[in-house]
């Protein structure tokens, strides 16, 4: 980001920018969001990116001014690097860039122990667990065929949001900015989605351009999302696609022309996931999460389940399989269209029900008073308090927490701790390569059990 000249006398509610002050320092550790912390001489706190834990660098800052508690920066020169450094596979990564990943210039294996560094420290700090504790051998695990060599990238995303400029040249979003990073190619995009080739077309009157590329099927579908008063250009790429568009009168999801929704395969289903619906980005990891809750719930036959947030009922199918005609399932999810998709999946399944709804509203209106299985896989802000007391006091013998951020895990299982229980194992995955994003999956149950 260029410098910002500060206004030689600013008004008394301004303080001064910093942007673009340059500062040397010694970096210190990884912190969660895809930044090291570093201080200033003057001993201000210093987020910086593109940089690693042990380095000496040139950081620039990015955001911030003198009444700033913290500064955001870029590392825009390496002086001493980590041997976990090398250089960046994707041209369009690196200060200033593409903020789509994090960790573009870290070898593989030191990207995963980054993101294991920030788990552990997100339990300490907000849960007061070790990783032992925590049931944690403090790994953080590769979806199979990523474990790649230094300087390869998998191409693992399934879901690519592209941005449109004033040109209609459709690019990424550069880090914390509305700025458009025009792009030829993403290196993390799966190969259904670089095929459909929205990078090489002009979007006219187009904002933005969601592709999608089902795994285990050959749908694949874009989602335009107009300027104001835009009108839709003629879609023709090189892939046959579905295409729907974000009506700017209310933010809905319409159908153009095609399937209005993309066929998914997981756990030995096929599910119908409609309206750019929430599904796992990474080709591999529905079944592996669906493999994780399994063998934390260890369902038997005849028990009561719950999956809340279930999406489009992944879990929620895998559960009813295993507890079988004599069991019943109850699914919660507040999105009407995954709801409809649910029911849709789910419809062989007679012991499955699915409720519409915020869990926390929803969950005390089903008069459920006790569960011996519970699942869920909240937003990304977690569950909360209350959710997770009211969880709590159903008295499941097994509860899995399904995260896609550690911060929200922590909170969450420090208040499960006050509801009486505690974590027996946890497991994290890299099901987002590159970035500094990482998938938890915990176990719980009851304290008392002294296991």
């Amino acid at each position: 980001m260029p410098a910002v000249t500060t206004p030689s006398t600013p008004s008394a509610s301004e303080a001064p920018s910093l942007v673009g002050e340059e500062y040397e320092v010694e970096v210190g550790p990884v912190a969660h969001g895809g930044h090291c912390i570093a201080r200033t001489p003057g001993g201000r706190v210093l987020f910086v990116r593109h940089t690693l834990p042990g380095e000496r660098v040139t950081a620039r800052v990015t955001e911030g001014d003198e009444n700033s508690r913290f500064l955001r920066a870029d590392a825009v020169e390496v002086l001493e690097s980590s041997p976990d450094r090398i250089p960046a596979p994707c041209p369009f990564s690196g200060p200033g860039k593409c903020g789509g990943c994090d960790w573009q210039h870290v070898a593989p294996g030191a990207q995963r122990r980054l993101k294991g560094a920030v788990v552990a420290e997100q339990l300490s700090r907000l849960a007061g667990l070790t990783p032992q504790e925590a049931g944690w051998d403090g790994t953080v695990e590769p979806a199979p065929g990523d474990k790649v060599a230094k300087g390869e990238v998998p191409a693992w995303r399934t879901r690519v949001q592209y941005a449109v400029d004033e040109d209609g040249q459709a690019g990424l979003r550069k880090h914390r900015s509305h700025e458009v990073q025009p792009v030829d190619h993403c290196l993390i995009a799966a190969p259904g989605v670089s095929e459909l080739g929205v990078e090489k077309r002009e979007w006219p009157q187009i904002a933005g351009v969601e592709a999608i590329a089902a795994t285990g099927s050959n749908d694949r579908q874009v989602i335009l999302t107009p300027r104001p008063g835009g009108r839709l250009p003629i879609v023709e790429l090189d892939r046959p696609v579905s295409v729907m568009r974000v009506e700017e009168r209310d933010g809905g999801v319409h159908r153009v022309h095609g399937r209005p929704f993309v066929r998914e395969r997981a756990a030995g289903r096929t599910w119908r996931v409609g309206s750019g619906g929430f599904w796992q980005v990474h080709p591999k990891a529905a079944d592996l999460l669906v493999e994780a809750v399994m063998q934390g719930l260890m369902p038997r036959k005849g028990e009561m389940a719950l999956d809340l947030y279930c999406g489009v009922g992944l879990f929620a199918g895998a559960i009813a399989e295993r507890v079988g005609e004599a069991g019943a399932v109850l699914g919660i999810e507040s999105g009407k269209r995954a709801v409809e998709d649910a029911r849709h999946n789910l419809a062989d399944l007679d012991r499955v029900r699915i409720e519409q709804g915020k869990v926390e509203q929803v969950l005390p209106k089903t008069g459920i008073t006790e569960a011996d299985l519970i699942v869920l896989d909240p937003p990304r802000a977690g569950a909360g308090r209350q959710t997770v007391a009211r969880i709590a006091a159903l008295g499941a013998r097994r509860v899995v927490y399904v995260a896609c951020d550690p911060a929200a895990l922590a909170r969450d299982l420090a208040y499960f701790r006050e509801g009486g229980y505690k974590p027996r194992k946890l497991r994290a995955f890299d099901l987002f390569p590159m970035t500094h994003h990482v998938e938890c999956v915990a176990v719980l149950e009851p304290a008392a059990k002294g296991l």
